[in-house]
């Protein structure tokens, strides 16, 4: 009954494995998609949603995400 439990222990800890992978490939965006959002920002600032429906498949929120993970870093510089 102990294997049953690590075995369960294991899954679980690929599980959790293979949803940080996903969250990461999701905030890698295409050179169309970062031109995109660019392009919206100046336009319409932080209108996240805004933004997120000219990109199929991109929420606000991932935007967001995307956005102020790569202008805070380059900002601190």
């Amino acid at each position: 009954m102990g294997d049953l439990a690590q075995t369960t222990n294991d899954n679980n800890e690929e599980t959790k494995e293979e949803n940080k992978q996903e969250q990461d490939s999701k905030l890698e965006f295409s050179e169309d998609e970062v031109s995109l959002i660019a392009k919206m920002f100046r336009l319409v600032g932080e209108r996240w949603s805004l933004i997120a429906g000219r990109i199929p498949g991109r929420t606000a929120e991932e935007i967001e995400k995307y956005w102020t993970t790569k202008h805070s870093a380059s900002s601190e510089r």
